[in-house]
């Protein structure tokens, strides 16, 4: 095919990718400036902190389909022609996300050192992981909020105005955990306040702009019961699908925890470099799920096709030019992010490993947007059960054979980088090659 004729979708996916990458890739980037400022605070606050992320990454995680369902939906009316029923549906979104946000809340604060205990550290660890969960369960609904009116403004296609609030408040929550466990000398406690302080100053925007596009095309900002009902049965799938990826993330966790703490510390920085370049390769998913959404919507079926075929080879190439930087750069993380010795002499190989999976990484993010978008997430519920069935022996073979130290955690990083991710690339790479996802309409 000429090259010209990729010209106009390729133009369209970077309009929308770019300014994502850029919002996507604000948050790790503060994850691993939180570990960074947390790390040289010693080894059990960095251990610590891996704890506590594992499990609020999970709860945040799980509640993801607030945006992934909202995207498509917004994007399939916008392409419809109902622009005022594509913002009432993001705005029902931003209501469920409040309500659920209080309730996680809640009931995690409640449970944060049983929920840090779980992982069986040693006392100091898990201390240090209970003080901060707890701390961070208050901005747990201003997380969710973000989560929905982000999704919403993807529906409309778009992603830089989610930018510009992403980069505001992440640059404001590192000058506010600077100051609070440096400045203040609150320790792990202050990256927490910093970070639920800064989360609840980007809901305050989000809130205005959400009302600005819902008097534009003239939307109620009033909850309606059938449209949040909607929102929550569209994303139970997406709950389950996601569900999936944190049990094994979680699983992952659980076994580097019996490795000891020096290697827990160590993997809880390949995971987070790990969620740095996921996010970054996210963004040609976001952009593939509002095209595919609104491509659908206007059954427009060549067009969706085509965003397909470009997102993928973009996906793959970002990956491998990601992650050879990743590898380039593993014998210096080490400096870093520690001030331990043990910990630091365990990261170049396990950094440079989650660098070689980078490409197929590109593949299964692209292919999980674009189903995504499609709105296709009972497929993706059900597979995602079936890679973290295919996870869970490669675990156990990492930790029966693997051993301790550098050996151990090298084959838990592998296992997870090349196993885990392999499993899901099967399972998408098949239904992708096939018809069935693709439906038009408005709905699904």
């Amino acid at each position: 095919m000429n090259p010209t004729l990729h010209r106009p979708v390729d133009r369209e996916i970077l309009r929308l990718a770019i300014p994502a990458l850029g919002a996507l890739v604000a948050e790790p980037i503060f994850l691993l400036a939180d570990s960074a400022m947390v790390g040289h605070l010693g080894v059990d606050p960095l251990a610590g902190l891996g704890i506590a992320s594992a499990v609020l990454q999970t709860v945040v995680g799980l509640m993801v389909f607030l945006a992934y369902s909202t995207t498509p939906a917004v994007g399939r009316r916008l392409g419809a022609g109902d622009e005022r029923g594509g913002v009432t549906a993001g705005v029902d979104g931003c209501w469920l996300a409040l309500v659920l946000g209080i309730v996680l809340a809640a009931a995690g604060w409640a449970t944060s050192p049983f929920l840090a205990g779980l992982f069986g550290a040693s006392p100091g660890v898990t201390e240090q992981a209970a003080h901060y969960l707890s701390l961070s369960m208050l901005g747990l609904p201003a997380m969710l909020i973000v989560y929905a009116a982000t999704g919403l403004l993807r529906g409309l296609q778009d992603t830089r105005t989610p930018l510009v609030v992403a980069v505001a408040g992440f640059g404001a929550n590192i000058l506010l955990n600077v100051l609070f466990i440096y400045v203040a000398g609150l320790g792990i406690a202050g990256s927490a306040l910093g970070t639920v302080t800064a989360q609840w100053a980007m809901v305050l925007v989000y809130a205005v702009i959400v009302a600005r596009h819902a008097r534009r095309v003239g939307a109620p900002l009033l909850p309606h019961r059938t449209g949040i009902g909607r929102t929550a049965r569209a994303g139970g799938w997406l709950l389950l699908r996601t569900a999936s990826l944190r049990a094994a993330m979680l699983l992952a966790v659980f076994a580097a925890t019996r490795l000891g703490p020096s290697e827990l510390a160590a993997f809880q920085v390949a995971l987070t470099i790990f969620a740095t370049l996921a996010f970054a390769l996210d963004a040609l998913a976001i952009a593939a799920q509002a095209l595919i959404g609104k491509g659908l919507g206007s059954g427009d079926l060549a067009s969706v096709r085509a965003v397909l075929s470009r997102c993928l080879r973009w996906g793959v190439g970002a990956g491998a030019v990601l992650g050879a930087l990743t590898v380039a750069v593993s014998p210096f993380v080490g400096a870093l992010f520690t001030s331990d010795a043990s910990v630091a002499a365990l990261l170049p190989p396990i950094v440079a490993i989650v660098g070689l999976g980078a490409p197929l990484s590109g593949y299964v993010f692209v292919l999980d947007g674009v189903l995504i978008g499609a709105g296709d997430a009972r497929y993706l519920a059900l597979t995602g059960l079936v890679n973290a069935a295919v996870f869970v022996p490669l675990v156990v073979a990492a930790a029966m054979w693997g051993g301790r130290d550098l050996a151990g955690v090298s084959a838990l990083t592998a296992a997870f980088a090349f196993g885990y991710l392999g499993a899901r690339a099967a399972t998408l790479g098949l239904r992708a090659h096939g018809r069935a996802w693709m439906r038009a309409g408005a709905t699904v």
